[in-house]
Formats: C-alpha cells, structure tokens, sequence
C-alpha cells in the first residue's frame, strides 16, 4: 500500500520540483515517507503551501545531509593520527655507551663505582655483586641490602647512582653490575680493581735487605722505595720500634724527606752520630695499608762494611763442619764392616 501511495505521488509535480532542487528534494521525500506510513499522502498543494514543512528548521536537513556528503576514507584518516598522536614513555639508557667500565683503586681507599642513568622515570636501579654464578645484592634504590656496612649507596643528581665502597680491601677486586628493572633489564658492568701497594727498604745498592750495620757516630741512612700506587701519596711514616720518627725533635738530628714518584714514592731517613740506643727495628709505612721493616745494628769498634757482605757468609763454617762429621762417621761405618 505504502509502494502504491508512493508511486502515485512519483509523477506528480512536488516529485519533478524535487528533482530540480535537491536540498528541497531530500526534505519532501522525508515528508512523504512519513505521511505515506501513517496512512495519508498530503495533496501537492499542501506540500506547496508547505505548512507542516515550513515549520522545520531549514537546517535540520542539513544536519541530517551532511553524513550522507563526507568523502570516504575520513574517519580512517583521524583514527591513524589518533593513533601517531599516542606517545610513549622514553626508554632508559646509560650515559656511557660502552655499557662497562674498569675502575682501579688503591688498598685501602674509598672507591665510587659511577652508574648515570637517563630518563629513569619510575624505574629502580640496583647494584649487585657477581662471584661467579653467585649474585649478591647491595642495593635497590637508595636503600642498602649488604650485611657488609662498608658498602652504600650515594646518590648524586641529576642521574648519578654510586655504590660507594669504604676501606676497600683485596677481596672487594671483581665483577659489579647497575641494573635498571626495565623489560628487558638494562645492565651496566663496572670490574673493580684493587691495587695492593708494594714497600721495600734497600741498601746501597738498590737491594731489599733485612739487615743493616752502622758504625757509631756515623749517619744512618735508610731508603724506602714505594711502588704500584695508582695515586702518588707522601703519606709516608717511619717508626724505631713504636716511636714515630717523622716529627720527633726529643732525639735530634732525625730528618725524613719523601719525593714523589710516578706509581710510588721514595722516603730516606736519616739520622746523624748514630748511637747504641739506635740500634733495632725501623718500619717505613704507607699509611696502614703496607710497611717494611729492617733491623738496625749500630757496631762499637767492629767494620761495619766487613758485617754487611758477610753476614751471608757466617752459616758457612757450621755447614763445613756438619759435612765433615757425616763423612767421619760414614767413613767409620765403613771400616767396622
């Protein structure tokens, strides 16, 4: 019925009005369509009075046309930049890119092993300690997971995280590493290396000696030869048994002079009109983390030159006679059989 009432209306002249005039078009369909279902089909001269169509906004068909005008692919277009517009946070990274580093320290110092980190966030940096198979963990965040109290953790801004390690000793030396709880897990490796420090007392020349002979009234002189010391330090002592030699003015004519040197150091000792009571043992020392010592014999009346060359010598005579005993006896063996 409603195709019926349509079709009548098709060749009608509101049906040619509105294929001259599409806005007018549009809108005269929607009217028919409406009055076709309820029943009742308006007469062209109600549509041309246009008494229930004028009485709609004018651009109420605009609104309902403009759906129907867009240009495909519109709505593809704003979900792409939609999707270019969505950002992500930055990925973390380490301000060296070699991803390790090797740090050398001497025995007994404070060591910062560095690990500068960019664009954090709210990640966490931990710092570990590799034995091997075995992994320890020091610290996570700002807070301190060793039992060992010589570590911690020093933070400096803007990004850098320092485990910093106090006394440092031999067995500190090995494998660390900065770790960042990102996916996957960034790691920075720092190899630790703890350098032990080497002190010697040599003699005239250039030797390690344990022993050294003086004659009385004459000057002692002791040189300390200090080696493998990443940083030149004049932090030299000299000590006769407990007493520290450096500052002493109760004895007199005491003088130490240290020199720098590349890796190391030299200290002489000197003292003037050596006496009996100088005799005994002389310690030169780095700080407290190395020393040596030698023992000093100050000779009333014998040659002291005639004592150092010989000193190697005095366990001949015993050794001349255990041979001699031992070829007597095998000799006697011999003769009883």
């Amino acid at each position: 019925m409603v195709s019926a009432r349509f079709g009548a209306l098709k060749h009608g002249p509101t049906y040619y009005a509105a294929m001259r005039n599409p806005t007018y078009g549009v809108a005269t369909v929607c009217y028919l369509l409406l009055h076709c279902v309820a029943g009742s089909v308006p007469k062209t001269s109600a549509l041309q009075q246009g008494s229930p169509y004028k009485s709609i906004p004018r651009n109420f068909w605009q609104e309902i046309s403009v759906p129907y005008t867009d240009l495909p692919g519109e709505d593809d277009e704003l979900e792409d930049e939609s999707a270019e517009s969505t950002t992500h946070d930055p990925y973390p990274f380490f301000d060296d890119a070699n991803m390790s580093a090797n740090v050398t320290t001497q025995l007994g110092s404070d060591v910062y092993l560095h690990c500068r980190v960019n664009d954090l966030r709210e990640r966490t940096v931990s710092w570990v300690r590799r034995k091997g198979d075995e992994i320890h963990l020091i610290t996570v965040g700002r807070q301190t997971y060793s039992s060992d109290s010589r570590y911690s953790l020093q933070y400096q801004a803007p990004n850098d995280w320092q485990l910093l390690i106090q006394y440092s000793n031999e067995r500190d030396e090995g494998h660390y590493e900065c770790q960042i709880s990102s996916y996957p897990p960034l790691v920075y490796l720092v190899y630790l290396i703890v350098v032990v420090p080497r002190v010697e007392i040599i003699d005239e020349r250039g030797q390690a000696t344990l022993d050294k002979f003086y004659k009385a009234g004459s000057t002692i002189e002791l040189k300390c030869i200090i080696s493998r010391v990443p940083q030149p330090t004049s932090y030299v002592t000299w000590k006769h048994g407990m007493r520290m030699l450096n500052y002493d003015t109760s004895r007199g004519g005491i003088s130490v002079k240290t020199d720098l040197l590349p890796g190391g150091a030299m200290s002489r000792l000197y003292i003037a009109n050596a006496n009996r009571y100088d005799t005994g043992n002389y310690t030169c020392a780095l700080a407290d983390i190395a020393q040596a010592t030698v023992s000093v014999h100050v000779l009333n009346g014998e040659n002291p030159a005639a004592m150092q060359h010989g000193i190697g010598l005095q366990g001949q005579p015993l050794v001349s006679l255990i041979v001699f005993v031992q070829l007597a006896v095998f000799v006697c063996v011999g003769s009883i059989r």
